[in-house]
């Protein structure tokens, strides 16, 4: 027992002393340390740990003791991803935002204690970024990228704030108004194909979608119209979806040629590049500058594209398509000398669409030229032109062929400050009314076979032979010739303006300006009948043979003088030249003079006729006498030619009416010279009745209609006027 309280009373002695010994320490401490500090003795203090003074001993109440920023230290290091951070007499280290020490602590002292590491804010859901984006890990932080082919919205590309967009892919809904449930499909494919699209198979995705287009112009479409309409949108959509696709391939050449022959070629290349570039496929080639294929726009890739598509089978959409020819109009019927009423197209290429990655086309800095392979065509033929034209497209959807902007030159290159789809089109201008064509054809053949039996019937038949007589034969001969050298030779088939056609053009100036005289001639004869009736005979036969061809003959050796026989011919028809100012006056000049003049004995002479009809027969029936006065002036008014007064009217080659008047007119003249000059005269009728009945071997009998009644010899003479012969 006695030896165990000894080391008790031992430690109780140890901790009285240590108790008494601080209490003298703390009574010997000076009253003014500094803050921070302890005292050492009665007259000196020492700064704590992470503190420093001048000195190591304070012995100055005016000392102090100043925090040791420990961070600055030479030679001190957290480690990697982590920060020294300071605090009042000690300091931390603390990893970066965006790390954390494996073992979870908030800090730790030095570098050998130093375990930071990256920590995954997108896996761990520690992100702000948009839902429209896909978040991406990096280094001690993250980045907010859109998702692959859409596209940033607000200007950031890559901060928390990015929001994007889909790609601008068209919504392919090529539904007209009749629905069909082949578009229906085909646009069910596409906007399939489209939503599942991966940038890193854009080739693959160009590749479907042009066999998806191909499959629907190949297979038959259940579409009876509005094929343009769905070729519009078909060729829109499709250029946009392929400017999309094309910014997600890498820099250079692309091409591509589907199973159906379609073939796409696609140039990728820098954007601020200023070289001239050539971009071509098998059967198109085009060269521009590249600096056109931005524009004004500003790609998020520093790229842009220039491509062309070549279809062979989008012709069966646009095959009734017209072609426009507002612009060049005044220009063609001014070459061609005739209204051009209807253009008939055939398509020598495929149908080319060209775009860029602008898409302000419209009107481009400098022209764009291409070349396309077309069937090749050995020769021109009259009224064909071989022409580049774009298809442009109504706000409606509906379309035309257009060359506005756009040149063609003799080697088949195509110049155009404007992009859209392009071919080759082959023109005919049909420069005549297929209604009047026909019309003009009959009419002469039918003139021909009745100026023909009017030529023989004069000739023949003595008891009408008589210097009217004489008239109406020349006159009849000089349009019968006319006729038939008008139905074989006036077309210009060649388009060259030869020798043939400038005989041609200088006989029918003939022969039309003798008939011409002749008519006045037969206004001269009618005069002396009618009015001056007591006053002689008129012309001898010699003075009548030299008007009729005389005068016509010097008016075509003084033009012929005049110009060389360079007013004859033209493009279009063996007819004067319009073209040569003034030459058209030597025809319309005399025509003009001879049909006034025939005009005021037209109404001289009816006017004289009705006067004789009073006198001869005052009794006679009103309804009669203006049946009698009526055929009489017609007949006059047709063998004087006054029909062709309609001629000097059509001052306007559009007018439709009128065209039709003055063809139907004046093809027919030589039936209504038949009818007028032999089947209404009475002894022409009575001889083809001789005629008739020697060749049938009926015995004739002569009956004379007008035995009864009163007054024969004034019937006689009523009904040689009613003939007008």
């Amino acid at each position: 027992m006695r030896g165990v309280r000894c080391p008790r009373l031992l430690v109780v002695c140890i901790l009285l002393s240590l108790s008494g010994a601080s209490t003298q320490k703390a009574e010997n401490c000076p009253r003014w340390c500094p803050t921070n500090s302890e005292c050492v003795s009665k007259r000196s203090c020492k700064c704590k740990p992470g503190f420093s003074s001048e000195k190591d001993l304070i012995t100055n109440p005016a000392g102090s003791c100043e925090d040791i920023n420990e961070c600055l230290l030479p030679g001190f290091s957290c480690g990697a991803f982590a920060t020294c951070k300071n605090s009042e007499g000690s300091y931390a280290c603390i990893c970066n935002l965006g790390y954390k020490l494996l073992s979870g602590a908030e800090s730790f002292a030095n570098a050998s204690e130093n375990t930071c590491q990256d920590v995954d804010e997108c896996s761990s859901g520690q992100h702000q970024c948009h839902s429209s984006t896909i978040c991406k890990n990096i280094l001690g932080s993250y980045r907010c990228h859109c998702r692959p082919g859409w596209k940033s919205t607000s200007g950031s590309l890559r901060g928390p704030d990015t929001i994007c967009q889909e790609p601008p892919f068209p919504t392919w809904t090529l539904l007209p108004a009749a629905p069909s449930q082949t578009l229906s499909r085909f646009s069910v494919e596409v906007q399939n194909l489209l939503q599942d699209f991966n940038p890193a198979t854009a080739n693959y995705t160009i590749q479907k979608l042009i066999e998806a287009v191909d499959k629907l112009l190949e297979v038959p479409m259940d579409l009876e119209t509005q094929t343009q309409q769905v070729a519009a949108q078909l060729l829109s959509n499709l250029e946009q979806s392929l400017r999309t696709l094309a910014q997600f391939l890498p820099k250079g050449p692309f091409t591509y040629t589907s199973p159906s022959n379609t073939e796409l070629s696609l140039m990728v290349k820098e954007q601020d590049n200023k070289d001239v570039t050539t971009v071509h496929h098998g059967r198109a080639w085009m060269e521009l500058d590249w600096a056109v294929t931005a524009g004004t726009q500003v790609s998020e890739n520093g790229h842009s594209v220039a491509g062309i598509l070549s279809s062979p089978n989008m012709e069966k959409l646009l095959a009734n398509t017209p072609l426009n020819l507002e612009q060049r109009r005044a220009t063609l019927e001014d070459f061609y000398g005739s209204p051009i009423p209807r253009v008939s197209l055939k398509l020598l290429s495929n149908i080319n669409s060209i775009f860029l990655t602008n898409t302000d086309t419209e009107k481009l800095a400098s022209n764009v030229t291409f070349k396309f392979n077309f069937t090749s065509v050995e020769s021109i033929e009259p009224r064909h032109e071989l022409m580049c034209a774009f298809w442009k497209a109504h706000d409606n959807g509906d379309g035309y062929w257009d060359t506005d902007g756009c040149s063609m030159n003799g080697t088949g290159f195509c110049h155009c400050n404007h992009l859209t789809s392009f071919a080759i089109l082959m023109a005919q201008y049909h420069v005549q009314d297929p209604r009047l064509e026909l019309i003009t054809k009959v009419g002469l053949l039918l003139s021909l076979i009745c100026l023909l039996l009017c030529i023989l019937t004069f000739l023949l038949v003595k008891p009408i032979q008589s210097s009217r007589t004489m008239v109406h034969l020349h006159l009849c001969i000089c349009l019968f010739l006319g006729s038939i050298i008008f139905l074989v030779g006036v077309e210009n088939e060649g388009g060259e303006v030869g020798l043939r056609c400038r005989l041609v053009a200088v006989m029918l100036h003939f022969c039309f300006l003798a008939a011409f005289c002749w008519m006045a001639l037969e206004g001269v004869e009618l005069y002396f009948l009618v009015v001056r009736v007591f006053q002689g005979q008129g012309l001898s036969t010699w003075h009548r043979c030299l008007i009729g061809y005389g005068v016509p003959l010097l008016i075509v050796a003084i033009s012929m003088a005049a110009v060389k026989m360079d007013g004859y011919g033209h493009a279009t028809y063996c007819w004067l030249d319009f073209r040569k100012q003034g030459f058209l006056w030597s025809f319309s000049g005399p025509v003009a003079f001879i049909i006034f003049c025939n005009a005021a004995i037209f109404v001289i002479t009816v006017w004289k006729l009705t006067k004789k009809f009073s006198e001869i027969n005052p009794n006679m029936k009103k309804l009669r006498k203006a049946r009698v006065l009526t055929i009489t002036a017609i007949a006059q008014l047709l063998v004087l030619g006054c029909t062709w007064g309609f001629g000097l009217f059509l001052f306007n080659p559009h007018s439709t009416w009128l065209s039709y008047i003055f063809t139907l007119l004046n093809c027919l003249q030589g039936l209504f010279l038949y009818v007028t000059l032999c089947l209404l005269n009475k002894k022409v009728r009575e001889e083809y009745w001789k005629w008739a009945c020697m060749v049938t071997g009926s015995k004739y009998t002569e009956f004379n209609s007008s035995t009864t009644g009163t007054g024969t010899s004034q019937t006689r003479a009523l009904r040689s006027s009613e003939s007008g012969m």
